[in-house]
């Protein structure tokens, strides 16, 4: 098998002498995985037959083979591990994230938490009455009958969506979202150094935090919005309404963002949780680093790495220091007024009111 390298989504250069598993690692030969649009063609194949069922029994059955599916798909588990979890014991879905494995090689994996919510719509709803506990609890060779029906129907070969291939697949996912090695190998239960020969130890609540933090898959941030920025709360201030959020990117930029008080609690925003802030391209105005102040509480330095240009609308990216992409869509005709080009210095702003949270 030929050698993949896998690079960083963000094109981000990273510190001189510093390894990024992300940029470049070497998949074992014979490990057979999904790169993420087969992934997603399997998850739309589930979600389609789930909803296709006719009857409660049929699909409260399929939903329960949908969620063992998604479970399998995003905590990389072993089938075993997947099918013996208590739906009541085993699930934290507040605190977003599954304990697996048993005895001493019991391990605490993080959910994204858009699972957490469809879990938690099961287990507490109509469908999941009379399961408590067992709502993963299936024959392992229906379910890999099911799995591979899944796979015809979308294409696939069948042997590329064997629950196996579901965690080589996420260990593969994680790797190249640049989470380290090690911790890959903890968040998997992998008691042996087969997929890495770094030794490091990890406590499960350091596992949480970087796999959260660095995979955007886990990330409830399925969204338009052209920049984004990973970051940790430093402050909250509250009034009875609105609450305005003191944010930190992990390069040390200072951001802000001012939401309702009620969408602050209902995410559990408070010093050091993490969080991603996005902006949407028309939010944002740029000018030249020295042009005139503005009352947006946010201004992110950059350089101008492109222009793109319609009879009414201009697309502007830049890239600043830390390697954050930047966009803003601005009036042509005010482009035509301040000029602007790749490599100028110039200042990304936005309001505080335009910047939105989602909790990691």
């Amino acid at each position: 098998m030929t050698e993949e390298t896998a690079r960083a989504g963000n094109g981000a250069e990273r510190a001189p002498g510093r390894l990024d598993p992300s940029r470049i690692f070497t998949v074992p030969p014979g490990v057979r995985h999904l790169d993420a649009g087969q992934l997603a063609r399997l998850e739309a194949a589930f979600r389609a037959w789930a909803e296709a069922g006719r009857g409660a029994q049929a699909r409260r059955a399929r939903l329960r083979l949908l969620l063992l599916f998604l479970v399998l798909r995003y905590t990389g588990a072993r089938l075993g591990e997947a099918t013996g979890l208590d739906d009541r014991a085993d699930l934290d879905l507040d605190g977003a994230s599954a304990t697996l494995g048993a005895g001493g090689a019991r391990r605490v994996v993080p959910l994204p938490r858009l699972l957490c919510r469809e879990l938690a719509a099961f287990r507490d709803g109509p469908m999941g009455a009379g399961l408590a506990g067992s709502a993963f609890a299936v024959d392992p060779g229906y379910v890999r009958r099911v799995f591979y029906a899944r796979a015809e129907a979308c294409g696939l070969p069948r042997e590329l969506c064997a629950p196996r291939v579901l965690r080589a697949s996420r260990a593969v996912e994680l790797l190249r979202s640049g989470v380290p090695l090690a911790v890959v190998r903890d968040v998997l239960g992998q008691s042996s150094a087969d997929l890495t020969a770094v030794y490091q130890a990890y406590s499960s609540e350091d596992a949480r935090h970087i796999v959260r933090r660095l995979a955007p898959d886990d990330q409830p941030l399925r969204t338009s919005a052209r920049n984004s920025f990973p970051c940790r709360v430093e402050r909250v201030t509250r009034d009875a309404v609105m609450a305005e959020i003191a944010l930190r990117t992990y390069s040390g930029t200072p951001l802000y963002s001012i939401i309702t008080a009620e969408s602050a609690r209902n995410l559990g925003l408070e010093p050091g949780v993490p969080v991603m802030a996005t902006v949407k391209a028309p939010l944002v105005e740029v000018v030249q680093a020295d042009g005139a102040r503005s009352c947006a509480r946010n201004a992110l330095a950059a350089v101008v790495s492109a222009v793109r240009a319609t009879e009414v609308v201009a697309e502007v990216t830049g890239e600043a220091a830390d390697g954050a992409r930047l966009c803003a869509l601005v009036g042509t005709a005010a482009l035509r007024e301040a000029p602007l080009a790749p490599g100028d210095l110039v200042q990304f702003r936005f309001k505080a009111m335009a910047v939105v949270l989602g909790a990691l």
